[in-house]
């Protein structure tokens, strides 16, 4: 009888914990159901001017005395509100980020952004992209760079700040800008392309393993990593590579014409004190510098594209985070009874 009551009581939390996990996945399916067709991110702005204000105040309120305190603070009071009396209105700065990885992924926020800014950016503004890219794939930066482009065409000045590195198809980006400022140990230049890949079909032919590619057009593939490559393959995947060198350096030369573009073409990379002697940027400056120098005399708006998890996403993090802190307990416990016994 012991053993039927203990089986019943057993069925009955397997029972509720099936039924528990069914309604989960019901509410899941739901709310899937009631999110599609809805945006699937938001843009986030800030406003820097206040977070410089806001560092300040904390500073000055560490350094200063209370009298000479309540002094600044009359004056900045005083000054706040003659400015909203002569109705002065200062220009805008918009704040974007890009931090490119080889496939230039962060294009999918850059555009929505660049559209956000630019349904009520003039000319009298500005927007200032803080780039940091090594390079990586043509169309992926050449997507990338055209997406920045919209901001000159519209009229609207951009200047770009490389505090680390725009090489490759990050200086690609770097080179719309109508200024480009650069840390004095930033890299930048490498305005060249470069194709490389393995290939084992000797290794396969020693083994007596065949792999053959069939392809309809003289030059589907040139080179492959398993087939056998010829000399004429190799040709044409070269003459690409000098094709796609070519509009490169046109479009390069395009938005900096002062440069001397044979000169700096040759995949080199220079520092920033090197740089601008090559004219690849306009001044030696950091970001910070360049921002806070603003900030005094502009509205300053950081803006960035947040893509929205989803649900699916936001369960498994969650069922991760979890199962993470189970664990953890688990193994504690464990190891206080290892030390204790």
């Amino acid at each position: 009888m012991e053993f039927f009551a203990q089986y019943a009581g057993f069925l009955l939390r397997t029972v509720t914990v099936v039924v528990a996990i069914v309604m989960v996945l019901v509410v899941i399916a739901a709310l899937r159901s009631k999110g599609r067709g809805q945006s699937h991110g938001q843009l986030q702005v800030h406003k820097l001017n206040d977070v410089y204000q806001s560092l300040r105040e904390r500073l000055e309120q560490a350094v200063l005395d209370k009298h000479s305190l309540k002094i600044q603070r009359k004056a900045e009071a005083k000054h706040a509100k003659q400015a909203k009396k002569d109705g002065a209105k200062k220009p805008r700065v918009f704040v974007l980020d890009f931090d490119g990885d080889i496939k230039a992924s962060a294009t999918d926020n850059l555009r929505h952004e660049i559209t956000a800014l630019l349904s009520m950016a003039t000319a009298n503004d500005e927007v200032v992209l803080r780039l940091e890219s090594g390079g990586g794939m043509v169309h992926s930066y050449g997507l990338a760079s055209s997406q920045l482009a919209r901001i000159r065409q519209a009229g609207v000045p951009l200047t770009v700040c490389v505090d680390k590195v725009a090489a490759s198809g990050g200086y690609m980006m770097a080179c719309i800008g109508d200024k480009i400022l650069s840390a004095p140990f930033a890299i930048l230049g490498s305005i060249g392309v470069v194709a490389q890949l393995p290939n084992v079909h000797r290794l396969l032919k020693k083994h007596e393993i065949d792999f053959e590619v069939l392809t309809a057009g003289e030059y589907k593939r040139t080179l492959t990593v398993f087939g056998e490559n010829t000399d004429k393959g190799r040709e044409k995947f070269q003459e690409d590579l000098e094709t796609t060198h070519e509009l490169f350096k046109g479009f390069v030369a395009r938005y900096r014409p002062q440069l001397s573009i044979d000169e700096v073409a040759t995949g080199e990379v220079w520092l920033g004190m090197a740089a601008l002697d090559k004219l690849l940027v306009d001044d030696l400056q950091t970001s910070d510098e360049y921002l806070g120098n603003r900030a005094r005399e502009a509205e300053l708006f950081h803006l960035h594209y947040a893509e929205k998890k989803s649900l699916q996403e936001r369960f498994g993090i969650a069922t991760s985070v979890a199962l993470d802190r189970v664990l953890l307990t688990w193994w504690n416990r464990l190891s206080q009874q290892r030390f204790w016994q």
